[in-house]
């Protein structure tokens, strides 16, 4: 028997739910450095996305930070200790974060990020990989590795960040590490929208909850179609993808139900 969500254990994480609609809500639990990655949180966070993924009650999730910020990116402890290891340590540590990047992006249970603060270095990358992105007005979003001397090509940050806001907006972001607000956020396509503090979360899981009711096979196969068509090669390869991905979603037993549903819909409308 698979491992739920629910029952499983986390330190670095705060799991509620999920909830009747199957939206589970993790929360980054080291509010004293501002949610800060230390490589505890990177395993746990690969570990969130085997077992959401696993979890048939999960239908979607929302990920936001504990106190005052999402995620400050990189630990500074450990950060500190980075020039003195071996390549060997090193590698091993950026293929953990890297790999806990790739397990994120590649879950196909909806992720929506609500940040509501500080989403810097690592924690913009976090912010990245969700589907949706919602930001508080008091949040900060800025790249950042620039500014401890490193290269701001890191944890999937090159070949996210120019998908979402294209490639000058995110060669001025990399380049320079500046840090901009929530509205500077919104206006190059970084967070979809922007709420007040109090209104975040119940923001967020409208959205999910718009999510939800839709049939889950049907979401999975429209997110893994996305991620994959946002490289095909042509129009004609992603109508391809598209013409099988469609042909099994029609032959879901969840589509039968949400079809049903809406048409009832339509009905009383016209009544």
């Amino acid at each position: 028997m698979s491992e739920s969500l629910a029952q499983t254990l986390f330190t670095r994480l705060q799991i509620t739910g999920p909830d009747v609609d199957g939206i589970a809500l993790v929360t980054l639990a080291r509010p004293e450095s501002l949610n800060s990655i230390d490589l505890e949180m990177f395993t746990e966070l690969k570990r969130l996305a085997v077992v959401a993924e696993a979890d048939p009650q999960v239908r979607a999730m929302i990920l936001t930070g504990a106190g005052r910020g999402f995620c400050a990116g990189l630990d500074l402890e450990v950060a500190g200790q980075l020039s003195r290891l071996s390549i060997e340590q090193y590698m091993t540590i950026q293929e953990l974060a890297g790999s806990t990047i790739t397990a994120l992006r590649l879950m196909p249970k909806p992720l929506i990020a609500a940040v509501n603060g500080a989403a810097t270095g690592g924690g913009l990358a976090l912010a990245l990989v969700a589907d949706i992105r919602l930001a508080s007005e008091q949040a900060r979003m800025g790249v950042a590795f620039t500014r401890l001397g490193l290269s701001s090509c890191d944890v999937g940050m090159s070949w996210l960040l120019p998908r979402i806001v294209g490639l000058g907006a995110a060669s001025e972001l990399m380049l320079t590490g500046r840090i901009i607000d929530a509205q500077a956020a919104a206006r190059i396509g970084l967070v979809n929208h922007v709420v007040t503090a109090d209104e975040l979360l119940d923001s967020a899981y409208q959205v999910a909850r718009e999510i939800a009711r839709n049939s889950a096979f049907a979401m999975r196969l429209t997110k893994q179609g996305l991620q994959t068509n946002v490289d095909a090669t042509s129009l004609h390869a992603a109508i391809e993808l598209e013409n099988r991905t469609q042909a099994l979603a029609a032959r879901s037993e969840e589509m039968q139900t949400v079809f049903a549903r809406f048409s009832e819909e339509q009905a009383s409308k016209r009544r």
